[in-house]
């Protein structure tokens, strides 16, 4: 690593005064840190620890976030960054600040802190190259091995990483499904980040499989509900399993919600207010609106058949009622979808789950949505295991020489 690739500053320097000659040696310290042999991932953000003033530890810091690579996923700043996603078989979604690129820088700072890994440098020696193998414990959808290629990438770039299977494969217990090998230290500091983000999301990506599979012809959808921080990478396991997305944040979509309808003295006088704002704006985005009973249904149908509306999407809340022998009663919902008769889409929403979702899907609605493929996802059991044989020959090897 060079110091230009720590602190890329160029055209981007503060003009703060600490950013003078005095600052510069500690500026060299920090980056010759960041060289620690260990071989692991020495993160960025180890400056708390330097013996430095506090204003020059907050320049350093400052000045390292303000220049890092960010790579948003936006269409432009994806173009922009040269990372190209083409290779996914299942793609990102797209967010116009969202950093992935931080995010894994984060995750690997947050595992190495100011050390790296001591395990690592007080048991393999430094130069001992390992193969290790991806092993799936349990059947599943797999998904997280396009974002696995970034953190090892991340980590070394001279990993060398390969899959038998591809995001959105089923995998089988005991499959052995992709490998990596190279400097055994910086697989090992990588492997519990790249697992954390894998089992999260294959254990997403099985769930949404499952209950898409059961929604049909109705759409599952997920929610915002997810892991602060890892929305996008919640959302992208969502479409990796075969859902579709919801809104991705407060800024893609309208969707007016109880409270929403509650402050604004009805469901009427909130889409009347939706309506307006859009129009002064000269705005063009989908408009969806809660309703929680058949009366509020019927009045937005009489206020769409007087009123030109930017109404795109009808939520019908809380109308699939649980019952006591632990099936549903969808009547209230299926008359809702009737008296829409197609006009809008509509959506089911609350009392979803694995077991409910086909009866759901029978109603005729257009999408269901579900917190709990993200709010309360089980991992899915991946392990990454080295080749024991192949890093003892190794060893053995290194120790001849």
């Amino acid at each position: 690593m060079k110091l230009s690739e720590v602190f890329p500053v160029q055209n981007a320097l503060p003009s703060s005064s600490l950013l003078s000659f005095r600052l510069l040696p500690a500026l060299h310290k920090f980056w010759l840190l960041s060289q620690n042999p260990s071989g692991a991932y020495s993160a960025s953000l180890i400056s708390h620890r330097l013996s430095l003033s506090s204003s020059v530890r907050s320049s350093i810091s400052i000045l390292h976030y303000n220049c890092r690579g960010v790579v948003k996923l936006s269409a432009t700043e994806v173009e922009r960054s040269g990372i190209s996603f083409e290779p996914l078989a299942v793609k990102p979604p797209l967010h116009p600040t969202y950093d992935l690129k931080g995010i894994i820088k984060l995750a690997l700072a947050e595992d190495a802190g100011d050390r790296g890994d001591v395990t690592c440098i007080a048991t393999i020696p430094y130069d001992m190259d390992v193969e290790a193998y991806f092993l799936a414990k349990e059947d599943g959808i797999v998904a997280g091995i396009g974002l696995a290629d970034m953190i090892f990438h991340e980590v070394d770039p001279s990993l060398k990483v390969e899959w038998s299977q591809k995001d959105g494969d089923c995998v089988r217990k005991g499959l052995q499904f992709g490998k990596v090998y190279g400097r055994a230290h910086n697989i090992v500091v990588a492997e519990r980040v790249v697992l954390n983000f894998m089992q999260r999301m294959s254990g997403i990506a099985t769930l949404t499989k499952a209950m898409a599979n059961a929604a049909h012809p109705a759409y599952i959808l997920e929610t915002r509900k997810t892991a602060p921080g890892l929305r996008l990478v919640d959302k992208w396991a969502v479409l990796i399993g075969g859902g579709r997305n919801h809104r991705m944040g407060l800024f893609d979509m309208i969707m007016v919600k109880d409270n929403h309808i509650s402050i604004a003295g009805g469901v009427t006088n909130a889409i009347k207010a939706v309506d307006f704002y859009l129009e002064q704006k000269n705005l063009k985005m989908e408009v969806e609106v809660e309703t929680r009973t058949l009366e509020e249904v019927n009045e937005i149908l009489k206020y769409a058949a007087q009123k030109k509306t930017s109404l795109t999407r009808i939520m019908l809340d809380n109308m699939v009622v649980p019952l006591s022998n632990g099936d549903v009663d969808v009547s209230m919902l299926k008359e809702a979808v009737q008296l829409v008769n197609g006009r809008f889409e509509t959506e089911a929403s609350g009392n979803v789950t694995v077991e409910t979702v086909h009866k759901i899907g029978q109603t005729g609605v257009t999408y269901i949505s579900s917190g709990a493929l993200t709010h309360s996802v089980k991992a899915l059991d991946i392990s990454l295991k080295i080749d024991t044989e192949l890093a003892l020959e190794v060893g053995r090897r290194t120790k001849r020489a």
